[in-house]
């Protein structure tokens, strides 16, 4: 295989493109960097914005040959600008879309997110029949349904979308950093009754599942135009996962709770504060992000077993033990 990764020296992407060296395969990485370590490994490595329609030309210089796409790059975060977001997530996905197809890539594997299909409510055990929400909280998971809409939606190319939730690992730069500074910081506070089960996934676990996914893929594939809930074994207590991860790192435990309601109160007034005044920085609390902390949202991951083999390799367990291990060595 020729792949090309978007975003290849991103957390979920740089283990994508480990995994594909390992088994032999021939690396591009599209990103805003040089990255010579990935060099050093072997890849091929094309520097570009993909949110710039400067990055056109580029793009058509690294799809040359390439048998497989893997567009994992993306703008994620519970606050910004809506443009923002739409350029990094909808009109880059279109232009490495439209670029894969002029170059005659078969195949294209797309990094979406169940936030796609999470509106106001409890989710336990859906599957990928769950239509997308009339309502988002926040351009991010807004902008990845258009994106993922627009991917599925293409006939000229085979693609699947993945949908894993909660991804971390080793190397993480954004869940467990932001949640151990709080910790920290004593500004870590439950919120809601702490009943809420959520789905996780390891970041090697979600690598490998686009390479199944990848491997299944072809012009007549059931796996062809469909998304796939990502997740691990069975989905964990929120709050209880939580105070695992404080408790590995050595961090002191959540220090008290916040009814669900007054928080989402609390959070709407921050987002028109920080809206209305231009404040810099993202609110300490976002809709979103009471939503995330308070509800279930868990899904079935029958149909990506059937379609593509896919299992969680790595348990809960073993993925703390690999995280705090590095974190510690």
């Amino acid at each position: 295989m020729i792949a090309l990764v978007t975003g290849g020296n991103g957390f979920v992407g740089r283990y994508l493109v480990e995994q594909l060296l390992a088994r032999g395969d021939h690396v591009r990485v599209v990103g805003r960097g040089e990255y010579p370590e990935l060099r050093a490994l072997g890849v091929e490595t094309f520097r570009a914005d993909l949110a710039t329609p400067e990055s056109a030309p580029v793009l058509a210089r690294a799809m040359r040959g390439v048998t497989t796409v893997f567009h994992v790059a993306a703008k994620a975060g519970l606050w910004g600008r809506y443009d923002d977001f739409y350029q990094a997530n909808v009109s880059a996905t279109q232009r490495v879309v439209k670029a894969a197809i002029r170059a005659g890539v078969p195949k294209l594997v797309y990094t979406s997110t169940p936030s796609v299909a999470i509106g106001m409510e409890d989710i336990h055990g859906a599957d990928e029949q769950t239509p997308y929400p009339s309502r988002y909280l926040a351009p991010y998971p807004q902008t990845k349904a258009i994106a993922e809409r627009y991917v599925l939606a293409q006939t000229e190319i085979a693609p699947v979308a993945l949908r894993p939730h909660l991804i971390w690992g080793p190397r993480d730069p954004h869940i467990l950093p932001r949640l151990l500074r709080r910790a920290r910081r004593r500004a870590l506070f439950q919120i809601g009754d702490g009943a809420n089960l959520v789905d996780v996934s390891y970041v090697e676990n979600v690598a490998e599942a686009h390479l199944l996914a990848a491997s299944a893929l072809g012009e007549r594939s059931p796996v062809r135009g469909k998304a796939y809930f990502i997740g691990q074994e069975r989905p964990v207590n929120l709050w209880q996962f939580i105070g695992e991860i404080l408790t590995h790192a050595g961090c002191p435990p959540v220090r008290g709770r916040i009814p669900a309601r007054t928080a989402y109160r609390l959070a709407t007034v921050l987002e028109f504060l920080y809206s209305t005044l231009r404040l810099p920085g993202e609110p300490p609390l976002t809709r979103l992000m009471v939503h995330e902390l308070s509800h279930s949202h868990w899904f079935s991951h029958t149909a990506a077993e059937h379609d593509f083999g896919y299992t969680p390799r790595i348990s809960i367990e073993e993925g703390l033990r690999r995280t705090f291990a590095q974190q510690t060595a």
